[in-house]
């Protein structure tokens, strides 16, 4: 069954098919509101504004055109909403990372000194992306995180795809801006210790 089938079908009243759809999309969006949060160091609420989302779509689904959008734009759409929602009410509220219960964890193979590192860039680009402006953060996790398509992302956020593939540009040529002082110090050092050996 298409998602344009099953939701006619819940719309007759046929709801137990919601589930369904959920099943479908449930890692996607859960995936989605996760990076959102990240930067915020909020992934621990990503399992419940994912709830939240479906729960607003099936309230919602009697007012959902397919004309107007595909089901997985749409759904896309009310994560970003709920996620920036929640954002908003927890404006000044960071949780550091020691407390939000998340550890990373690297694999055994991986030196230590090299799970330090990864870990660092890992937290660097995190910063990065977190200091973007939200259009440019939801357009670079939408295209990186989720490999949606241009027209995809433009639906999502309500732009056109030009500005899309401008918002895109404009953030990762900021990350880049702001990570290369911490990489051309690094590649400095290296090449610093070849001299003198």
């Amino acid at each position: 069954m298409t998602d344009s089938q099953m939701i006619r079908e819940i719309k007759k009243g046929n709801v137990e098919l919601f589930s369904e759809l959920m099943r479908r999309y449930q890692r996607k969006i859960l995936a989605f509101v996760y990076h959102m949060l990240k930067s915020s160091h909020m992934e621990l609420m990503a399992e419940d504004l994912c709830s939240e989302t479906f729960y607003k779509a099936f309230r919602s689904l009697h007012s959902f055109r397919e004309v107007d959008a595909s089901f997985s734009t749409w759904l896309y759409t009310i994560a970003r909403n709920t996620v920036l929602s929640e954002l908003r009410k927890q404006r000044g509220a960071h949780v550091p990372l020691e407390e939000s219960g998340v550890t990373p964890v690297a694999p055994d193979e991986i030196a230590p000194e090299q799970a330090i590192l990864r870990s660092e860039k890992v937290e660097l680009v995190r910063e990065a992306i977190n200091n973007l402006p939200e259009k440019q953060r939801s357009a670079l996790i939408l295209r990186e995180y989720d490999q949606l398509d241009y027209q995809e992302i433009a639906d999502i956020l309500g732009q056109t795809v030009s500005s899309v593939k401008s918002l895109l540009f404009r953030a990762r040529s900021s990350v880049k801006v702001q990570l290369e002082p911490y990489f051309y110090e690094n590649n400095y050092e290296q090449y610093e210790g070849m001299k003198s050996r």
